[in-house]
């Protein structure tokens, strides 16, 4: 009997081996490995020009795939949860997001955390469900996070996930890239984790010049920021490079720091400042930039548990770079409450020298 016990347990365990070993092999070799620049396609593209002197509007907005609305936690933050509670609540985050950004009309959304199809977010695809929203606008996606079965939590697994960054515009685009930043983390884990990128759509305006605008989402979670280091030493390169050939540049997005000329402190809080948030670096500083934040409205809460003002911790991760030459009109938070994300947008209003 003994015998047979044992033999029992060691075919489990060789079957669990297997299970295990063919799960990693199988996402080494279905591991997204893009190219460093790619090109995206533009759909739906407008006929309208830039022009230089005249006023237009962007709206940076991490929409957390639709599924971190006030009620939900996220296992990577400290909860519990890894997807969207129902259909029906990813939906009705989804047509909240997509009222707001059709009464706020902007001339450029930047989008992060939109899923193509994701067990998160019940497969609904949500680069459609916001293209039909705002048909007015052209717009370019590319992924940032594609992988076949995520595992984790183990009694909820997030499933597979297909993510990405999605630009919207309703000026005539030239090209949009989608450019590979660098830093990745160990084998395994990278095969399960994001793969970082901007995109960088070009426009025309009528003085001949260019204007670029860059939809990024950097890295939260590498231990000690080394990643996010080079991701920023990868983007004042690139920022440098452009702004010499005298370029305009607007870089939107959520750069998971606490942005320059912001403190968390102001915002009410019971809870301790969260591993992951990091100051943002002195040395960045690529020549004939500034900064465009605003501090008065946090632009992220805390996703341990659920949003309960005056609880959860509060920042501003969420705004904007821009080159010396462009200059701002205004610049607002907008205070949605977490309602339907766990970040709030940020609009602001340019005018090109």
């Amino acid at each position: 009997m003994g015998k047979k016990i044992l033999k029992i347990i060691i075919t489990l365990v060789i079957i669990a081996v297997a299970i295990a070993g063919g799960f990693l092999l199988y996402i080494t070799l279905s591991d997204y490995k893009p190219a460093e620049v790619v090109e995206i396609a533009t759909e739906n593209n407008r006929e309208q020009i830039i022009e230089q002197g005249t006023t237009f509007t962007v709206t940076t907005f991490n929409i957390g795939y639709a599924g971190l609305d006030k009620k939900q936690d996220f296992f990577m933050d400290g909860g519990k949860k890894s997807r969207s509670s129902s259909k029906n609540q990813t939906k009705a985050n989804l047509d909240s997001i997509t009222s707001f950004m059709k009464s706020n009309q902007s001339n450029f959304y930047l989008l992060q955390e939109v899923d193509a199809r994701s067990s998160r977010s019940n497969h609904i695809n949500e680069i459609d469900y916001l293209a039909k929203a705002l048909e007015d606008h052209s717009y370019a996606f590319a992924y940032n996070y594609k992988v076949p079965w995520v595992p984790v939590p183990i009694f909820d697994p997030m499933g597979s996930v297909q993510s990405g960054l999605l630009t919207f515009s309703t000026f005539k685009s030239t090209s949009n890239h989608r450019y590979d930043l660098p830093g990745k983390e160990s084998w395994p884990r990278q095969q399960l984790d994001l793969d970082r990128a901007f995109i960088e759509s070009r426009f025309e305006v009528n003085n001949g010049k260019e204007l670029i605008v860059i939809n990024l989402h950097l890295s939260a979670f590498d231990e000690g920021g080394k990643i996010r280091k080079q991701q920023l030493d990868y983007l004042a390169a690139f920022l440098e490079k452009e702004n010499d050939k005298g370029n305009y540049i607007i870089v939107g997005g959520d750069w998971n720091h606490a942005l320059p000329s912001t403190t968390p402190d102001r915002f009410e809080t019971t809870q301790a400042w969260p591993e992951w948030l990091q100051s943002f670096p002195e040395d960045f500083k690529p020549s004939g930039f500034k900064w465009m934040v605003d501090d008065s409205i946090a632009t992220v809460r805390t996703l341990d548990i659920a949003y309960t003002e005056g609880i959860n911790f509060r920042a501003v991760i969420d705004g904007f770079l821009v080159s010396s030459n462009v200059d701002k009109i205004l610049l607002h938070n907008t205070d949605l409450a977490f309602e339907h994300s766990d970040h709030n947008p940020v609009t602001a209003e340019f005018v090109l020298r």
